[in-house]
């Protein structure tokens, strides 16, 4: 299986102030380092795109995003796709990357969304993804504006239906979601009392899934990541796209 995995990276800056002087440095981060290594572990093929490459090497076609089995999109919002350089910057019309992202999906793709700061709505409502043509290929139903619920106590996330996705008994804490429904045709394989925070459905010819939290830290706590499922989950979500 061969996906292409969108997102997790983010660019850091800082400024030292020690007195009266200060000084400014910057690091750049990626936080799907060890997921990714899971999932070629499990014999998962990942192209990793950072955040910032979509503007400059996102596929420009349909036929270059079926050389993959499924998209994984996690916590990089829709401006990135739909501000690419040549529009933003040259005024160029140019094809829309989330369209072709839906057409994908529809002729038999996999889509999986990553919670975070800036997936579905994200912080501020600045992922903006129900405005989208992807709120209609994702099995969820996204709030509009801020969908994020902080959660520095902890949950545990609930199995709302037994599957093999899900079965792993008690499940880690989490540090927080994007608030999200099921929609109606869709199925919702992990709860946190009225909210979905795993679900499944279809588009067209292709399976589709929504995971409200995040694969990393923060809402990805460190009990998460050491959760000695985390790699079983991860892989087997993604295998089921295909």
């Amino acid at each position: 299986m061969k996906i292409l995995f969108v997102g997790e990276s983010w660019v850091v800056h800082m400024i030292h102030t020690k007195g009266y002087d200060s000084f400014t440095s910057t690091k750049y981060e990626e936080g799907a380092t060890y997921l990714l290594s899971c999932l070629r572990e499990q014999g998962i093929e990942v192209t990793y795109m950072p955040a910032h490459e979509v503007q400059v090497r996102f596929p420009k076609s349909l036929e270059e995003l079926k050389a993959y089995d499924a998209i994984v999109i996690s916590d990089v919002g829709a401006n990135t796709f739909l501000l690419q350089n040549p529009t933003f910057y040259q005024m160029e019309i140019i094809p829309n990357a989330l369209n072709h992202i839906q057409q994908f999906v529809a002729e038999g793709g996999g889509l999986l969304m990553v919670g975070g700061y800036l997936t579905f709505m994200g912080i501020e409502g600045k992922a903006n993804y129900a405005n989208t043509v992807l709120s209609d290929v994702l099995p969820v139903i996204m709030q509009q504006g801020d969908d994020r619920v902080e959660m520095p106590e902890g949950f545990a996330p609930t199995v709302a239906e037994t599957h093999p996705l899900v079965d792993f008994g008690e499940w880690p804490r989490l540090l927080g979601y994007n608030k999200l429904a099921a929609k109606a045709d869709a199925k919702v394989l992990l709860g946190h009392k009225e909210d979905a925070i795993l679900t499944v459905g279809t588009f067209g010819e292709g399976k589709t899934a929504a995971f409200a939290s995040d694969c990393s830290p923060h809402w990805g706590s460190m009990e998460f990541m050491e959760w000695e499922h985390y790699s079983a989950f991860w892989s087997g979500l993604v295998k089921y796209l295909k």
